[in-house]
């Protein structure tokens, strides 16, 4: 179909269907011919198709996506767009269980607070009840109202553990530290109402240095009971979350926040219940100077 162009009054009328795409050309000028000019042909050429994995290509859009009842977000690893976590925020408050990205490997999360949802976690990872689970913390304040803290200097020869801690956190450490009253006793004492309950007087706490993870936390405003994602056959890191969405969608995972891909490198576990700081695991966190590593014996 012949395109006609008129001036009028130094601009062009067109139809609005055409008026961006011929932008480029002078208000003057009419194309008779049938065929557009080299120019329009080559504005408008088709991009490479990229083949994308099934399993992602399954999760990649819309930006939400629900796939039979699961929620899969999309994120920028730094954070960038954190207004995304809304929904998942609003799921975690709800009760849900789900996983999120730290510092090291995912993690499936729920709300400290929600003593259904910590039921829940413990069966979608098939956790055994004597198996501890780990606190996600926003800040040295969740960690001293949920446990007894860290050990402090006494003048008189006993190293400020505080001090040395504060500058590994935010960081890749789980420290194991004795639980407070505050810590609900369904985190530190696990069973059932009718089976003897085996009591737990510590607990691991980090705070992962992570923007979307901190984003998570600030938006609830409460700490996240957590555990590590780890294949259930293998026993081995699941690093990609579509995998996980795949592997742990179907035991009633509510939603699954994507940073991208993680490396197997899982937080430095060090016990600071006993006389001295003990490196329990040896992780991405460093051995630092105040701490006995695993194979020291004094």
């Amino acid at each position: 179909m012949a395109v006609e162009v008129k001036e009028c009054g130094g601009s062009a009328v067109l139809p609005l269907s055409f008026r961006r795409s011929l932008n480029p050309f002078p208000c003057h000028v009419s194309f008779q011919n049938t065929q557009p000019p080299p120019q329009l042909t080559r504005r408008f050429s088709t991009l490479a198709v990229v083949k994308r994995s099934p399993k992602r290509l399954k999760y990649s859009a819309p930006r939400f996506t629900k796939d039979d009842g699961l929620l899969y977000v999309e994120v920028d690893p730094f954070g960038s767009d954190a207004w995304k976590l809304d929904p998942i925020v609003e799921l975690l408050k709800e009760g849900a269980v789900g996983v999120i990205p730290t510092d090291t490997v995912y993690a499936i999360a729920c709300d400290l607070r929600s003593h259904s949802a910590i039921d829940r976690l413990r069966r979608i990872k098939n956790i055994d009840p004597s198996k501890p689970l780990s606190i996600l913390c926003r800040s040295f304040k969740d960690i001293d109202t949920y446990t007894t803290g860290f050990p402090r200097g006494n003048g008189q020869g006993l190293t400020n553990i505080f001090r040395a801690a504060k500058n590994c956190l935010p960081g890749p450490y789980t420290f194991i530290l004795t639980a407070s009253k505050e810590l609900p006793k369904l985190c530190t004492k696990y069973g059932t109402t009718t089976s003897k309950y085996a009591s737990r007087k510590n607990v691991g706490v980090r705070i992962p240095d992570d923007a979307v993870c901190q984003a998570i936390l600030e938006k609830i405003d409460a700490p996240l009971i957590s555990t590590s994602v780890k294949s259930p056959k293998e026993n081995e890191w699941i690093l990609d979350p579509v995998v996980i969405a795949d592997v742990y969608g179907p035991e009633g995972l509510d939603f699954v926040v994507d940073a991208g891909i993680r490396v197997a490198d899982p937080s430095t576990v060090v016990d600071m219940t006993g006389n001295s700081p003990r490196i329990v695991r040896q992780g991405k966190g460093p051995k630092q100077p105040w701490m006995i590593a695993k194979d020291e014996d004094s």
